[in-house]
């Protein structure tokens, strides 16, 4: 697996966007697009050092938000995500989201778990 981005949790993407162009290079910034699998509010960051940096907001994130824990998930690219999830429950992770299609990344398979190092997403590639 390969690191493919770090998700950061908001109650308000826009502001955040801001916030991040005073202190970081941003090379790329998606439009942000509500995903009905995952109810959330997607925004994809591109860096200049190619570091990707998901903004997400809606309901799935409120609670964390509360808390202010902003830092949500780590996600990996992967070339079968059933094999990585079966590797990772045998390693104590278990699974939170099946795998579905994620529309931010054209429809890819994404699925979440809860692991020793936090919560990990794992998309196809």
């Amino acid at each position: 697996m390969k690191l493919h981005h770090i998700g950061i949790a908001t109650e308000d993407i826009e502001n955040l966007v801001e916030y991040l162009k005073q202190i970081l290079n941003i090379k790329d910034i998606s439009e942000t697009v509500y995903d009905k699998n995952q109810d959330a509010n997607l925004c994809m960051l591109t860096l200049e050092d190619g570091t990707k940096l998901e903004l997400v907001s809606g309901k799935v994130v409120e609670k964390i938000v509360k808390k202010r824990q902003f830092l949500y998930h780590t996600c990996y690219e992967t070339e079968n995500i059933e094999e990585e999830i079966e590797k990772l429950k045998k390693l104590d992770s278990f699974l939170v989201s099946e795998p579905k299609e994620a529309i931010l990344f054209q429809n890819k398979k994404v699925a979440f778990l809860m692991t020793n190092i936090g919560l990990v997403e794992l998309v196809e590639e």
